[in-house]
């Protein structure tokens, strides 16, 4: 069966939102220029985001209470497959994330049929926050080991998961953790790989007049829970120092025709291109 080629009319934009009132009417207009679908899932804010989404043209899912974005992005995949939609691309609601991207992830998806595409944040890295960076870089050394390959930017937000890893069942993890998660369960349960394609992230920075919320990621809380999580499924599924040589040994696969094309490019976003 041949997979459908994917377009603004059968992919939805899944967007978790939890009291994202500064940015989040910017962030669904944006989004609606690129996706005739929009989810939005509010996890319990009590900022007004609801009342905001509930103006735009798109699919509001609420949670009464704060679940965490595991949840919301269960919620927001369940409604995308009620839809009978083809893939979801997910972006978070401060505004980080930019939605002119989306048709970039939309053509990498095209070429790699059945991978799960990530924004990989490689432009304009030297605007993250230095430890965000070293946090990311053990992520992706931990996530890539139980994965079975070397992948960039696990931690990444915007992401493009294609229908059968949306179809995905028990896929454990809460919060920050169930994005690991879910690039492990695809690679093991599906063989599903992961084709980052280099975007830029947008962050609150010393002379620019953007705002952005303080972020719901707790580097060290949530680093040692995603952490504690992987580590568990590396050692229990054996054979450790094996599957990390296996690992090491499969290249990140990067999609970036702009870099082929001669245009400039950081040279971290060269390791390998799909």
């Amino acid at each position: 069966m041949s997979t459908p080629t994917l377009h603004r009319g059968n992919v939805a934009v899944v967007i978790p939102a939890l009291n994202e009132a500064l940015r989040i009417d910017e962030v669904v207009s944006e989004a609606l220029e690129h996706c005739d679908h929009v989810i939005v899932v509010d996890d319990g804010s009590d900022d007004g985001t609801a009342g905001i989404v509930a103006a735009q043209p798109v699919t509001l899912v609420r949670h009464g209470q704060r679940r965490g974005k595991g949840a919301a992005l269960r919620s927001g995949f369940a409604e995308a497959r009620k839809c009978g939609l083809q893939a979801v691309v997910t972006m978070d609601g401060d505004g980080q994330h930019r939605a002119s991207d989306i048709p970039r992830l939309l053509d990498a998806a095209n070429r790699h049929p059945g991978c799960i595409v990530n924004g990989a944040r490689l432009k304009k890295r030297s605007t993250q926050p230095w430890y965000r960076r070293i946090g990311n870089d053990f992520g992706d050394w931990g996530i890539g080991w139980a994965c079975g390959f070397r992948l960039v930017d696990s931690q990444s937000g915007q992401r493009l998961y294609p229908a059968q890893v949306l179809a995905l069942e028990n896929v454990h993890g809460e919060g920050f953790v169930y994005e690991a998660q879910i690039l492990i369960s695809a690679a093991r349960e599906l063989g599903c790989g992961v084709v980052s394609v280099p975007v830029e992230t947008r962050y609150r920075c010393a002379g620019s007049d953007e705002q952005f919320r303080q972020s719901h990621f707790r580097l060290f809380h949530d680093l040692r829970r995603i952490t504690s999580h992987v580590g568990a499924q590396i050692i229990g599924r054996g054979e450790v120092i094996a599957r990390y040589r296996q690992a090491r040994a499969r290249a990140p696969v990067i999609d970036d025709p702009d870099a082929l094309a001669g245009m400039p490019a950081d040279p971290a976003q060269m390791q390998e291109t799909g």
